[in-house]
């Protein structure tokens, strides 16, 4: 296919594992809504404030053969986790996406195993996501911190998605990777999704060996698999000559069939389009064959997330 502007266009399908939905003029999600915004990792993030929908993701997406997509929860109101789910079953219905979702549960809560028991009750869900405590670099990294993954509470609550088949994905700084690698070795039945390569912001060479050895880690056992997203500097725009080598190195550590590419969109807009991401993806896997190339763009993803019984092929 011929190049665009903004990328080269893919002749492959694509299974997007990682996105987000939401109805700013309906639902309440605090970080979006409230008129103080919070810390983040891209700096500001005033443009998504706004309402985003498939139609939205359908336009940034556009010349791209999109089967399906996963949607990972958007920092809904914690008050009502469920609520999302609903939601999205709603907005599924009408729209043919999400295909599947990543619901919301905060597992050292008091209504752990209620909320977990509804959420799995969807059709719609897959896995949870709940951002354990997480320290603000690895000088500060602290283990057994309460709401941290060696917190008992929180692992009580964790315990609990294994009865319910569910998965967790997991939106942790790499200097956490090896109490995710201990997670993974006590509940091996649970698969866990690292998300956002494990966040490698920190790309000096000293950051990067650090972020390998984390990835290598927790990549000693079979229950994970990562997914490629949110590599996004602040202030600087999506290039494959700063993420390619990134993406490489996750792919060489996991394998390529625990590997897949996510847009993180609208996010990652902030920092690039759909077609400088997934082109970026494209040129930096330029050498695989296809089958390798399948498996990142789309297959792993049907596995991983059981999307089999969603009538999308693998």
């Amino acid at each position: 296919m011929p190049p665009s502007s903004d990328g080269p266009r893919l002749a492959l399908r694509i299974l997007d594992p990682h996105q987000h939905f939401w109805d700013l003029d309906r639902n309440y999600h605090p970080w979006l809504c409230d008129p103080e915004p919070i810390p983040f990792r891209y700096g500001d993030y005033s443009p998504l404030r706004r309402t985003y929908m498939p139609e939205d993701y359908r336009r940034d997406a556009a010349g791209f053969e999109i089967v399906g997509t996963v949607h990972c929860e958007a920092e809904w109101n914690p008050a009502d986790p469920v609520g999302e789910t609903r939601w999205l079953e709603e907005v599924s219905h009408s729209h043919g996406l999400p295909s599947a979702c990543i619901a919301q549960a905060w597992l050292d809560r008091a209504d752990a195993a209620e909320t977990l028991a509804a959420q799995a009750a969807s059709p719609l869900v897959r896995g949870i996501r709940h951002k354990p405590r997480s320290a603000s670099s690895p000088s500060d990294s602290r283990r057994g911190e309460p709401g941290s993954m060696d917190d008992p509470v929180w692992r009580r609550g964790y315990a609990i998605l294994a009865q319910h088949g569910l998965s967790f994905d997991l939106q942790t700084p790499w200097w956490h990777l090896e109490a995710a690698a201990e997670l993974a070795r006590d509940f091996p039945a649970t698969q866990i999704i690292i998300n956002h390569t494990g966040l490698p912001s920190d790309r000096s060479a000293e950051g990067l060996a650090a972020w390998r050895s984390g990835l290598e880690r927790v990549a000693d056992h079979p229950n994970v698999a990562l997914k490629i997203s949110g590599l996004g500097r602040l202030g600087l725009p999506w290039t494959v000559e700063a993420n390619g080598p990134v993406i490489r190195d996750a792919i060489a550590i996991f394998g390529v069939e625990r590997c897949m590419f996510a847009s993180n969109f609208p996010v990652d807009r902030l920092c690039g389009s759909f077609g400088e991401i997934f082109g970026g993806f494209a040129a930096a896997t330029a050498d695989r064959t296809e089958a390798d190339r399948t498996r990142l763009f789309h297959d792993n993803a049907v596995r991983i997330y059981r999307l089999l019984s969603k009538g999308i092929s693998a």
